[in-house]
């Protein structure tokens, strides 16, 4: 095989994932999740302004399993978001950029924003009475 035919950058099949370049994508799509959500928020929002029967409409979506999954996502998706945005404005004063940093950052980004996420879902059920 001649240098020419090689690829200029490693492939799918070959890559190894590491912790930065999933929570750089996982960073990407967790804002790209957001913005879709900030429709749904919209909406939301909207139907209250239309009336009790559309704003019961929105709730009967938001109360269906799918529409709390959607929910569920959305949180996680700002708690992430949010601590992978300090994790960045770590990286922006150049701090965490060490290899031992940059994973150690890496999980605790993924299990604060986990760790929030379900602190505020039970805080909210139980300031709701359906825990």
């Amino acid at each position: 095989m001649a240098d020419d035919d090689r690829p200029l950058s490693p492939h799918l099949q070959v890559y190894r994932p590491q912790i930065t370049s999933v929570l750089s994508i996982t960073h990407r799509a967790t804002g790209v999740f957001l913005a879709l959500a900030a429709v749904l928020l919209t909406y939301w929002l909207a139907s209250a302004a239309y009336g009790p029967d559309s704003f019961a409409r929105a709730q009967s979506v938001m109360d269906h399993w799918f529409g709390r999954l959607v929910l569920f996502g959305f949180t996680y998706s700002m708690f992430y978001h949010m601590c992978n945005g300090i994790r960045h404005l770590g990286w922006d004063m150049g701090w965490g950029f060490e290899l031992a940093k940059l994973r150690v950052t890496g999980v605790i980004v993924i299990l604060s924003s986990f760790a929030l996420t379900v602190m505020t879902w039970m805080m909210a059920y139980g300031q709701i009475g359906k825990l």
